[in-house]
């Protein structure tokens, strides 16, 4: 073969023009990431249930799911785990089977258990992904915990708006919690009992569809939109209303405080309090460009409206 390309110096050199061209495509069409993409074959569940105990977990939550995902074809094995506050299911996929299709039938099943307690939360199914992440921002300084996470959404929610950048997360903060603490000696006061005050905050803090109207104009649809989501809200739920007119709040019987879940998680940067932003990569999202946008927004924040004693850094 080289001897016969040394005899035919036009095929070899127009060769080398097709290996050159070639090559340069490739260098600007290339996909660029940190690692690649794939899953792992795993189907993940997820059930909040503030306030119970691991045995409480088991026996309420995962037991409940494991049987209704029982049978299921393309399962290979079932992994569940009891915490605290949550309970977690993990189902291996079988080779050859759609993991997709897998956690469509999961969820749908999950979906239709009527019998999980009231304090539960909507169960969460997802496919198990590894994240791509390309690089973090730290919003640290002399600021509170509640003016630094304030802070990091902010943040969050510009990033995501740059071309080229489609996900970021806020992490190293607690998640907000709103806790009611009920005062005894104000219940014995107004003569309200402990069930009234809890069926009130659940029958009054509501977001429902109610139905529809039909009229000659067309359909008017209803809707209860009371869901209360700040602490004042729920100081004005209306406990009682006696025959003259007088109204005992939940604001006059307990303390409601608006701050975050009791929690151990602190996050230091530079020996000062700080919230982190995690941005990752999507699709055919180019990791090295997300780079250099995430550096020159953040020399740009640090510059202009970040307040004083707080840094953003990439």
């Amino acid at each position: 073969m080289i001897a016969w390309f040394a005899r035919n110096g036009v095929a070899a050199n127009l060769l080398m023009l097709l290996m050159i061209v070639g090559g340069l495509h490739a260098a600007v069409t290339i996909k660029r990431e940190m690692f690649p993409l794939f899953s792992l074959d795993t189907v993940v569940v997820r059930m909040p249930y503030r306030g119970a105990s691991p045995a409480e977990v088991e026996e309420a939550v995962l037991i409940r799911i494991e049987e209704a995902i029982e049978g299921i074809d393309g399962i290979k094995e079932v992994m569940s785990i009891a915490q605290e506050g949550i309970g977690t299911v993990s189902v291996t996929v079988q080779k050859g089977y759609e993991v997709t299709t897998l956690k469509d039938e999961i969820k749908s099943r999950v979906d239709a258990i009527p019998s999980f307690p009231a304090e539960t939360e909507r169960p969460i199914v997802e496919e198990l992904l590894l994240d791509r992440n390309i690089i973090w921002l730290a919003i640290y300084g002399e600021a509170d915990e509640k003016n630094l996470k304030v802070l990091a959404e902010k943040i969050r929610d510009e990033v995501v708006r740059i071309p080229g950048i489609s996900q970021a997360e806020v992490q190293g903060s607690k998640n907000y919690e709103i806790s009611i603490e009920v005062s005894e000696d104000q219940l014995r006061k107004y003569g309200i009992t402990f069930d009234t005050v809890v069926q009130a905050v659940r029958s009054s803090s509501l977001d429902l569809p109610g139905g529809t109207i039909k009229a000659a104009g067309g359909e008017i649809q209803l809707r209860t939109k009371e869901q209360a989501y700040t602490g004042a809200d729920f100081g004005e739920i209306v406990l009682i209303t006696h025959p003259d007119g007088t109204r005992i709040y939940l604001d006059d019987v307990a303390e409601i405080r608006d701050a975050f879940e009791d929690e151990d998680i602190f996050t230091r940067f530079n020996g000062h309090n700080a919230t982190l932003v995690k941005i990752d990569e999507v699709g055919s999202e180019n990791p090295l460009d997300i780079a250099s946008k995430i550096y020159a927004y953040a020399e740009d924040a640090s510059a202009t409206w970040l307040p004083d004693g707080v840094e953003l850094v990439a």
